[in-house]
């Protein structure tokens, strides 16, 4: 007699889906905006201020990288859940860390040039970075990433 001993993982819920395409909108379009920005597209960056676009341009490196891993870990992130990948876990915490350590940056630069309006971004941002971990980090648990 054999006795079949293989788990069954748990179904995702149909938020699953939702969260996973709102991941990849939200985050292609960050990709979109660092990729428009870094190659300094002109029809792109025509409605910034030139003390923005300076300010921008004259940026170290690093922070471009923080920038890139920021969007990039959540777009792949997103791929990841959807994949029901357990990686996204880990994607997505890439993703929190280098959004938190620019936006604190950019607050702390008293230099900075400002956009009315775009105050409250840098916590829109982080927001949804934490929804997008915990989501995933509550699916691992589940048992839904593998």
């Amino acid at each position: 007699m054999t006795e079949d001993t293989s788990v069954m993982a748990p179904r995702a819920g149909w938020h699953l889906w939702a969260v996973g395409i709102l991941g990849l909108l939200w985050n292609g379009f960050g990709c979109y905006d660092f990729t428009m920005t870094v190659t300094r597209n002109e029809a792109y960056l025509a409605g910034y201020p030139e003390d923005m676009l300076a300010y921008w341009f004259a940026m170290p490196w690093w922070v471009f990288a923080l920038w890139a891993i920021g969007v990039l870990g959540g777009l792949l992130g997103s791929i990841a859940l959807l994949l029901r990948h357990a990686w996204a876990v880990k994607l997505f915490a890439a993703s929190l860390l280098a959004a938190i350590i620019s936006n604190v940056i950019s607050l702390m630069d008293t230099d900075a040039p400002k956009m009315e309006g775009a105050e409250f971004f840098p916590i829109i941002i982080i927001a949804l970075a934490v929804g997008f971990l915990a989501y995933a980090i509550w699916q691992r648990r589940r048992g839904v990433l593998r």
